[in-house]
């Protein structure tokens, strides 16, 4: 595991968890004060928010130890998996709690007491949600440069993209809170904010459910990029003792970890242009002369040149694939 790949999720998931840790405690105090039901599912939001980074941070943590005999290919899975339980946190306490909260305030009226503090907390958590918003956007450009959003979308790391979808859901809830409860205040309605707390508990829910499926896909072994498969064919297929590659398979072992097995067909007259250079096969047909154990004796010996040939070959094969995509850490090439 390189030092790059250790890091990776680290500055997002604190400054959310921090952030949202803050957010927290004003909204709980406000939504104690102000009677709302929007506030106090906003309340709820961070503190789902916070549970689940810091279940991001365990899985950071745990993905790096080293392997061993019982897990060879290392724990980088086990960021997915805290990722997913960290999804699963946000649909049952998030978003249920919240839909749960908004429907009890829709058919339970209750007066509600807003002031200059709960639009302070309001923006205060908008502030605070945008700027960490803004790091976790950062982290996966640096992560991903060159690529554009739906690439970065679809390949960056689970972790820091749980992170961005939930501020960035955040910012929004903070928005809809705002405007549900500045309705409620001046018309009088109280349905305005258990409307406003229902919005936030659906489209939680919604990025919850997204999260889940894309955690899904790496725990049961999601194949590495097309665009990277391609490349990693072309460089076999441009060695010319390479017919074909066939077979080929690979999964994710971490984020921007990867597993390879193929199988490929040998060029049989560049091997043979290779044992040429080693020797003279004219000197060897003029040794066996009609003698057919010469002969066997040559077979024997060509047999395990092309052997130590092939699986020379292949040793500088993987080299260099492991120079050229450092995140193919496990190489297996077999021959068809």
């Amino acid at each position: 595991m390189n030092t790059k790949n250790k890091t990776i999720g680290y500055l997002p998931v604190i400054a959310a968890l921090g952030g949202n840790i803050i957010v927290m405690v004003l909204k709980f105090i406000s939504a104690f004060i102000s009677g709302s039901a929007t506030m106090f599912s906003e309340a709820i939001h961070s503190l789902a928010d916070s549970s689940n980074q810091i279940l991001l941070f365990i899985g950071i943590k745990r993905s790096v130890k080293k392997p061993s005999d019982s897990f060879i290919y290392g724990h980088g899975r086990e960021r997915f998996l805290w990722a997913l339980i960290s999804a699963c946190g946000v649909f049952f306490i998030g978003a249920g709690v919240t839909v749960y909260s908004g429907i009890m305030a829709l058919i339970h009226e209750k007066p509600l007491h807003t002031g200059f503090l709960t639009y302070l907390v309001l923006i205060i958590a908008f502030v605070i949600e945008l700027i960490t918003f803004a790091l976790a956007w950062h982290e996966l450009k640096k992560m991903n440069p060159q690529k554009h959003l739906k690439s970065i979308l679809r390949d960056g790391d689970p972790s820091t993209l749980a992170v961005f979808y939930e501020d960035g859901i955040a910012v929004l809830g903070v928005t809809i809170a705002f405007i549900s409860i500045l309705l409620s205040h001046y018309t009088g309605q109280h349905y305005f904010d258990a409307i406003g707390s229902i919005i936030i508990g659906i489209v939680l829910g919604i990025m919850a459910i997204f999260l889940i499926n894309k955690n899904r896909e790496f725990l049961v072994g999601k194949a590495m990029p097309e665009e990277m498969k391609e490349e990693i064919i072309a460089v076999l297929e441009a060695d010319s003792a390479i017919e074909k590659v066939l077979d080929f398979k690979s999964a994710v072992l971490d984020y921007g970890i990867y597993r390879v097995k193929c199988e490929i067909e040998f060029n049989g007259y560049s091997l043979l242009k290779d044992i040429i250079k080693d020797g003279d096969l004219h000197e060897d047909f003029e040794a066996i002369n009609n003698d057919y154990e010469e002969f066997l004796r040559f077979c024997v010996d060509y047999s395990d040149q092309v052997a130590r040939l092939m699986g020379r070959r292949i040793d500088e094969l993987e080299q260099k694939l492991h120079k050229k995509f450092p995140g193919v850490k496990h190489i297996d090439i077999e021959v068809n």
